[in-house]
């Protein structure tokens, strides 16, 4: 009789198996009030492991961090009314706290706009005050309809940017920063990403901006996730809040602003990116954990072993975990590891210890092979940086080969449905072919130039739209 699988397969079920891992692998658990969750420890290790190297790459930038209110005064949105109407479905209302209605209903932060505006145009006075850099490390509310564990939930966790600089061009230059040197290489180069970087469409930029960068990634399913968004503000929230300075030539200016926000979806698009039939993959540079060291027996000598190998490979700077559990099976915890992903096990048994060699397990191109002890902490350094090189080979080859140059509505939509992307020139599809491809759950995910780069403006020449079905 066959084995039942842990997981449901991705060809069956894909959603199923997206559920499967999130819970089976321990990342977390929907909370009591619909759409929010418990993010479990291996779970919320990922994301710390996130937050260290993201904090690093936006404190590189100059930017700050702060912390802002999580109510806001209502009356706060209705200064700009494009955001609040943005928003409007989404908000959570605070009526009524100690018992007694509130004078004025406060919003449970969707995002920090307004009320980082309100102290902006405190702190910002000079050209001097210029830029403002401030970042926050925090959770947003946004009442979700269809919620799906990390990729949309009521409530999640960000980092959310906001800048006021003296002119267009510095807005303008560092919303691109953030988008290419904090985001992407981030995520090409730890979490292993393969993405499209590209502006959106009017239709789809962020409710008050002029302008939105963001990046693409294709899950394995063929649909697209948003990874994180960098957004152009012009003056329109300086203008509401009167957010001006006292120019070098004495005249008093608005700011021109930016904000950018990355959230907990990135484990989603771990998951879906690079999780298989077996369980996640984790790139060796993001992982917690990139070697786990398993007893498979509970013999002394093997016990001894397995420590004295974890040692030498901390002392060779690798993130090392030793499993000596053996009053569990080790069948069990082998399953285990390789379904959270950890990208290598070395495994010491009785036999092994014997012959000097322990079996090396490599989750991300599969495989085994027995490995003498005393190679194990000069060789694993370059195993982790040939599989994490591996996953995003795999992942730009899926996109790539999935990925169809059309001319139409109508052979967009079918790529699209079929389980793919597709790039159709911007100047055939226009506006009008935007709104016919949103009545087949389509979206046009970004405008990038002929070449792949992101494009000066919405309406530049040779644009070329990326689109797809997306969560």
């Amino acid at each position: 009789m066959a084995k039942t699988p842990v997981l449901t397969p991705q060809a069956e079920d894909f959603p199923r198996w997206y559920q499967d891992i999130v819970s089976k692998a321990e990342l977390a658990e929907n909370g009591p009030v619909r759409g929010t969750m418990v993010i479990r420890p291996y779970g919320y290790g990922l994301w710390e492991r996130m937050q260290q190297d993201m904090d690093a790459r936006i404190k590189e930038t100059g930017t700050q961090n702060a912390y802002f209110p999580l109510l806001i005064p209502q009356s706060h949105l209705h200064k700009e009314a494009e955001h609040i109407e943005g928003f409007a479905p989404e908000l959570a209302v605070v009526t009524h706290g100690g018992g007694k209605e509130l004078e004025e209903p406060a919003v449970v932060r969707p995002t920090s706009e307004m009320i980082v505006n309100e102290y902006f145009a405190k702190w910002v006075q000079s050209y001097r005050d210029l830029p403002l850099l401030i970042n926050q490390w925090a959770n947003v509310v946004r009442w979700e309809l269809r919620p799906r564990l990390f990729l949309r939930t009521t409530e999640f966790l960000w980092q959310e940017g906001h800048t006021a600089h003296a002119t267009y061009e510095e807005a303008r230059d560092f919303a691109a920063r953030v988008h290419r040197h904090v985001y992407a290489d981030f995520m090409e180069n730890v979490l292993a990403m393969d993405l499209v970087l590209g502006r959106k469409t009017a239709h789809e930029r962020f409710a008050g901006a002029i302008n939105t960068l963001t990046l693409e990634g294709m899950m394995a399913d063929g649909k697209a996730l948003q990874m994180g968004t960098s957004h152009e503000l012009g003056q329109n929230f300086a203008r509401a809040f009167h957010t001006q300075y006292l120019s070098k030539e004495g005249k008093q200016e608005l700011v021109w602003q930016t904000s950018w926000g990355s959230t907990t979806r990135m484990i989603g698009a771990l998951v879906m990116m690079h999780g298989d039939d077996n369980g996640l993959r984790i790139p060796p540079r993001l992982a917690p954990t990139q070697v786990v060291v398993l007893a498979i027996k509970g013999d002394d000598a093997v016990l001894a072993k397995v420590h004295e190998i974890g040692d030498a490979l901390r002392a060779a700077g690798i993130r090392v975990h030793v499993d000596d559990r053996t009053d569990t099976p080790f069948g069990r915890r082998a399953v285990d590891w390789e379904l959270k992903g950890v990208p290598v096990r070395v495994e010491i048994g009785p036999r092994d210890l014997a012959n000097g060699t322990a079996m090396l397990a490599r989750r991300i191109p599969g495989g085994k092979e027995a490995i003498a002890v005393d190679r194990l902490a000069a060789l694993l350094p370059t195993v982790l940086e040939e599989d994490q090189a591996l996953l995003l080979k795999q992942a730009r080859e899926r996109r790539e080969s999935r990925t169809a140059e059309v001319t139409t509505v109508d052979e967009a939509v079918e790529a699209a449905t079929a389980g793919g992307w597709a790039r159709i020139p911007w100047a055939t599809l226009g506006e009008a072919g935007e709104a016919a491809l949103a009545e087949h759950s389509v979206s046009v995910r970004c405008l990038v130039t002929e070449d792949g780069a992101v494009p000066d403006a919405d309406d530049a020449p040779g644009n070329v739209a990326v689109v797809a079905r997306a969560y």
